[in-house]
């Protein structure tokens, strides 16, 4: 088995077939392991997918205690529009994501990751070329991003869409009081979330509406300028984050959805499969439901079945799910980056009236996922 790409998924899928007895071979382009990014929330289901794999128990003991906040959305002046019920979110932690990457990384046998090692393409037979020969497996998991160049190969690959809007992520240098609360802040055009780290850090992230490419030459002062006059602990965050922690991408999915997660003995993974905007928090969420998903077809606790049959499940198995979750994530995304005056306060009025076990219920069915029988 070869993996390609030692993301989240990458690594996830990894872990997973090599408890259950498959040798595995991870190829990542990039020299090293980096620590990099901000973090991340493991929803119910992705906490459920992380079990499966063995690896449940490690990622809670690495996680914030985001459930035992409220949350929910308010207006940037601090008042509520919306709260989340707390039974809704008391599966839900937060961890960094660096934390969860070496949590993966050291679940696999030493020697498992190949770095610098780029994949040029992948050969429907499970070929895979590099730049300085070719291995072949029997079956090739592609988890190489949302700029998969995998995908990119492939017929149907629907490309890349610019969601309109751009995102800074940071983490704070020190431990920040959240004052029990946690959630988004929906402005026009802007939003601000926040979540505690296991150690007290806070997580934080901003978004604007914004042509696509646009940069500053200090981000952090940028995110300070949008975000001034909005309600504490909004500048408290930001001024405990040092500059040099703060990172801006453009948001991007994919323009439509793939036709088929499946070509001959090549499956694609995570992102590279189905990548969505980070409106419900489900990205890492849904590539460690593919991991588990996969893992459990291609082992089903023994000799598991025939690939071609294993792959063509997965297939049919995962597609609707990330398709519907894909499009609630970018209508979400919509929604909450109303600009115009009129706009924004029919979202403001409509989330004011909007009973809270409403938001309980549309959460529960994004977790309330199992794994399928093998």
């Amino acid at each position: 088995m070869i993996v390609v790409g030692a993301g989240i998924g990458g690594l996830a899928t990894a872990a997973g077939l090599q408890r259950a007895g498959t040798r595995v071979t991870v190829l990542e382009r990039a020299p090293g392991a980096r620590v990099v990014g901000s973090g991340l929330s493991l929803f119910g289901n992705g906490l459920t997918a992380l079990d499966v794999l063995g690896l449940g128990d490690a990622a809670r003991a690495a996680t914030g205690p985001g459930h035992r906040l409220l949350a929910g959305q308010r207006r940037p002046d601090g008042s509520w529009l919306s709260r989340t019920p707390p039974d809704a979110v008391r599966r839900l932690r937060v961890v960094h994501r660096a934390d969860l990457h070496r949590l993966l990384e050291d679940a696999l046998a030493p020697g498992t990751v190949h770095w610098g090692c780029e994949v040029t393409g992948v050969d429907d037979d499970g070929t895979v070329r590099l730049r300085d020969g070719a291995e072949r497996a029997d079956v090739v998991v592609a988890a190489d991003g949302i700029r998969s160049r995998v995908r990119a190969g492939w017929p149907g690959d629907p490309g890349l869409r610019y969601a309109g809007y751009t995102a800074w992520r940071g983490v704070t240098a020190v431990p920040v009081d959240l004052r029990g609360a946690a959630g988004e802040t929906w402005g026009r055009g802007l939003r601000f979330g926040m979540a505690p780290l296991a150690d007290g850090r806070v997580y934080w992230f901003a978004v604007a509406s914004a042509p696509a490419g646009g940069r500053a030459d200090d981000e952090h002062a940028a995110v300070a300028h949008l975000f001034a006059g909005w309600h504490e602990p909004v500048g408290e965050l930001l001024a405990a984050t040092r500059p040099a922690d703060v990172s801006r991408s453009d948001v991007h999915d994919l323009a439509g959805p793939m036709p088929s997660l499946r070509r001959g003995r090549v499956v694609l993974l995570g992102d590279a499969a189905h990548a969505m905007t980070p409106d419900l928090g489900q990205g890492a969420n849904q590539a460690l439901e593919d991991a588990a998903t996969l893992t459990a077809l291609l082992s089903g606790g023994g000799p598991g079945l025939d690939p071609d049959e294993a792959l063509d499940r997965y297939d049919r198995l995962r597609r609707p799910r990330v398709r519907r979750i894909a499009r609630r994530a970018r209508a979400v995304g919509r929604v909450a980056q109303a600009r115009g005056s009129v706009t924004s306060r029919v979202r403001d009025t409509v989330l004011r009236l909007t009973p809270p076990s409403a938001a309980g219920r549309q959460l529960a069915a994004v977790e309330a996922w199992a794994l399928p029988h093998a």
